[in-house]
């Protein structure tokens, strides 16, 4: 959830760490810091706020290389400059960054006080620290072997970077169970904690795995294990531009996400529509005909948003496969010992692909025997490296915390992934035929629903006046009725909750008031009828509606009607969330929020 830069080369390194923390603002933070090494020392500033604040803070002369940053998300302790990373020794000679949790951090700390340190944090960070200053101490020779002694000492999950005054030449990272890449540049390296932070400096990078260190400097990297074994890692290119992580003329990243989307599904179809066959070319799956024949059951894991579009995957799979499958949130499937079937074939759903929730879902399936394919949009990503094969979203660079581009290059994933297995089983060529022609209409039918954006936001100014909001579906809607709360809830802070439209009746109708707006997903399919029932409950109960409709409704049935192209039924819920995506942005815009960081939250979760 926190974000790493680190900088080693001729460049002065605070414009550098400075320019990729903006990059990662988007993951969410509540402080930030610098440290550069410099002829007379470690230099260190660090604030709570913004990375504008860090940037307003800096003196004029702070320069110097290499240098190392980060953007916190409190854990422990209450966000001030001096829980901000990066933190030191009592020397002021090391400094560290890091992402994670140090689970006996308490247990360290209570050592080292007893030692004779004195701490000036909350944080389980400092700990580490001041374990690699008493390394030196002991007789550790060199950074790596002082890194590498305080971390046999350390219980937890890190990504982390270290500076030492007294070898100004380099920096010391290492990961277990957060992300920490390298850079790649000419006489010069870089490190990070996600890949947007070194967009427009190099598109070469090395991943590290869990359980490794690196050791970079101007002229290149070495990695190697705790015991100092060393391991062979060539880098890899990434396929992120520049203008992507950019706002560009844009209000903010959401909006330009939102308006992405006619784009990014086009790339999400792009050489994965068979016309010959009528299916859809997924090489990707590593999975034979016979290996796909055999499978009896889908598993969808995700969190969040990952988990609405994985509930959308199944009923998918069920309507187009005729396989059964189900999506639960991977934060909970691990905790229930679950049962692992040898014909189910489970699917990871992270945006990131660094959600630690279901990367850990995914090691305790494999290491059942399970099989577990990916649905990604970041190539290279940890989860993507971890499972057994899988889809790339090809979505690019999603930087506002709230997923839309990748919410909907999901969706579309799976129905991708639904024709090629149904297409293996029953589904027939007509119908193989009506997916991929309703495939190739959603790009224009979504940009038709964009240009609808003002009516939208007028919508929107109704809802942003209320004190919480119901949203209802049936079927194939009701995933898109918790997308659409989750979005509203998220990014204006406007209570929201979803329920199936049928389940109205059973408990939550007793909320329907003039104060409480509904908006329904009225699909114009067989279950129209029943739908329309429903709203004339809630409107019977003076409940203001707000309809997502093929047509426009009666104002006896619905107040406001969001009118959206019809496509296959299977492929409504793409673009019936889009005009949910504009009306939480719009409501969030009326309140004053902001709309890229919302408050408590991080887009790429890292910490359970």
């Amino acid at each position: 959830m926190c974000g790493i830069v680190g900088y080693v080369g001729p460049q002065d390194a605070a414009p550098i760490l400075i320019e990729g923390l903006g990059r990662l603002e988007y993951r969410g933070y509540d402080s930030a810091g610098v440290a550069v090494s410099t002829r007379s020392g470690l230099k260190v500033r660090k604030v709570s706020g913004r990375v504008a604040d860090l940037a307003a803070d800096l003196p004029a002369r702070f320069k110097g290389a290499p240098g190392i940053g980060h953007t916190r998300w409190a854990t422990h302790g209450e966000p001030t400059p001096e829980n901000a990373h990066p933190h030191v020794d009592m020397a002021g000679r090391i400094a560290v960054v890091h992402n994670g949790i140090i689970e006996n951090a308490d247990e360290l700390r209570a050592k080292l006080v007893a030692d004779g340190v004195e701490f000036t944090s909350q944080t389980d960070t400092e700990t580490v620290a001041h374990l690699v200053a008493a390394a030196f101490k002991a007789g550790a020779e060199d950074l790596e072997q002082a890194v590498r002694q305080a971390l046999r000492q350390v219980v937890g999950a890190y990504g982390l970077a270290v500076l030492d005054a007294e070898h100004p030449d380099r920096i010391v990272v290492a990961r277990n169970g957060s992300p920490v890449l390298l850079g790649v540049g000419e006489k010069e390296m870089f490190v990070a904690s996600d890949v947007a932070a070194l967009v427009g400096y190099t598109r070469q990078v090395v991943y590290l795995d869990d359980g490794e260190l690196a050791t970079i400097t101007a002229t290149g990297y070495r990695t190697f294990t705790i015991d100092d074994r060393s391991t062979a890692k060539s880098p890899s290119t990434i396929d992120w531009d520049v203008v992507g992580a950019e706002i560009g003329d844009n209000a903010h990243f959401l909006i330009k996400e939102i308006n992405e989307q006619p784009r990014t599904i086009a790339r999400a179809l792009s050489g994965r529509l068979d016309e010959r066959f009528d299916t859809a070319h997924l090489g990707g799956l590593n999975l034979t005909v016979r290996e796909a024949r055999e499978i009896k059951r889908v598993k969808i894991l995700g969190c969040g948003t990952a988990c609405y579009a994985g509930e959308l995957g199944a009923q998918l799979i069920e309507d187009l496969a005729r396989v059964p499958a189900n999506a639960e949130p991977a934060s909970e499937f691990r905790y229930r010992n679950p049962v692992v079937e040898p014909d189910t074939l489970y699917v990871a759903v992270s945006q990131s692909g660094e959600t630690i929730d279901t990367l850990a879902a995914v090691q305790e399936l494999q290491r059942k025997g399970g099989r577990v394919i990916g649905i990604i949009n970041v190539v290279g990503s940890t989860i993507a490296r971890q499972v057994d094969g899988g889809i790339y979203l090809h979505a690019g660079p999603e930087m506002s915390v709230a997923a839309t581009k990748s919410f909907t290059s999901t969706v579309t994933a799976f129905v991708l992934l639904a024709l090629h297995l149904g297409r293996m089983r029953d589904l027939s060529p007509s119908d193989g035929r009506r997916i991929i022609a309703g495939l190739q209409r959603l790009p224009e039918q979504i940009t038709e629903i964009l240009q609808t954006e003002g009516h939208i936001a007028d919508v929107a100014k109704g809802v942003a006046q209320a004190a919480s909001v119901m949203f209802v579906g049936r079927r194939r809607g009701w995933p898109v009725a918790r997308e659409g709360a989750q979005k509203l809830k998220e990014v204006s802070y406007v209570h929201a909750e979803a329920y199936p439209s049928a389940e109205l009746k059973h408990g939550p109708l007793a909320l329907i008031s003039p104060e409480m707006p509904t908006v329904a997903i009225v699909p114009d399919d067989d279950l129209l009828d029943k739908n329309t029932s429903t709203l004339s409950e809630i409107k019977a109960r003076k409940g203001p509606v707000i309809a997502l409709a093929h047509r426009e409704l009666p104002v006896e049935i619905a107040d406001r009607t969001i009118v959206v192209p019809r496509n296959e039924p299977e492929l409504d819920p793409i673009l019936l969330s889009i005009p949910l995506q504009l009306l939480a942005y719009h409501a969030a815009v009326v309140l004053d929020r902001d709309v890229d960081k919302p408050r408590n939250l991080a887009k790429s979760v890292t910490v359970e």
